[in-house]
């Protein structure tokens, strides 16, 4: 994308519009606002100084992506909000063209998260709220994936403890709203998929916990499915 190319003056033009009416035909050494419209057809409208994107701006993709906010030397870097046409969309901190810092992701389907970005994945402490189901995954992430914390369901109970592939596992206390907590351990066992195709992994879910307790781990396997 020609937003994350250090220099403007690098690209084919195929129109580029100053403000007022300033004779220049290219953002070479230009301060001020402007307009340059490329030949892979995404569009730049905002802020130059000497010559490359500084400031405010909006940055139209050719795929139908929407980029509105803060750039530095031709890339996203401050404060932005980034529409994609087909995944949703971003508001937050970007760093170097990518989300980096705190900021909100809301998916197509309603789904949303909002937290800490590394390099462009979830990093650090965020919440992820599923919006079908009203169920919340709140705690530390790492390269996108929920590693550790609360998986809260919407009638208050919740459990604690580690997870993987964004699932409960291993050691782990399910909390409820009376007070009472069971701690136990979650197993995960990966389905094999006879579709190729289809790459979404299937994982049951198995809870056992301890000692006495142990009826109370039918009641947890047969409760809402993550």
């Amino acid at each position: 994308m020609a937003d994350e190319n250090p220099d403007d003056n690098n690209f084919e033009f195929i129109k580029f519009l100053p403000e007022g009416d300033q004779k220049t035909k290219s953002s070479r050494d230009y301060t001020g606002k402007g307009q340059a419209k490329y030949a892979n057809n995404e569009i730049y409208e905002g802020d130059y100084v000497d010559g490359k994107r500084n400031g405010k701006g909006k940055y139209n993709y050719a795929n139908g992506d929407l980029y509105f906010g803060d750039f530095i030397n031709n890339v996203k870097h401050g404060i932005g909000k980034l529409t994609y046409k087909e995944k949703g969309d971003y508001f937050g901190q970007w760093e170097n063209g990518k989300r980096h810092g705190e900021g909100i992701f809301t998916y197509p389907n309603k789904d949303q998260y909002s937290g800490w970005w590394a390099f462009g994945k979830k990093e650090g402490n965020g919440t992820y709220i599923y919006n079908d189901t009203g169920m919340r995954l709140v705690g530390q992430w790492k390269e996108n994936k929920f590693v550790s914390g609360r998986w809260i369901l919407p009638n208050g109970t919740y459990y604690e403890g580690e997870f993987d592939n964004n699932k409960p596992n291993k050691v782990g206390v399910w909390y409820f709203k009376n007070g009472n907590k069971i701690q136990g351990t979650y197993n995960q066992k990966i389905i094999p998929n006879d579709d190729p195709d289809d790459k979404k992994l299937n994982i049951e879910m198995k809870w056992a916990s301890n000692g006495y307790l142990y009826q109370n781990a039918d009641l947890v396997n047969a409760h809402e499915k993550f």
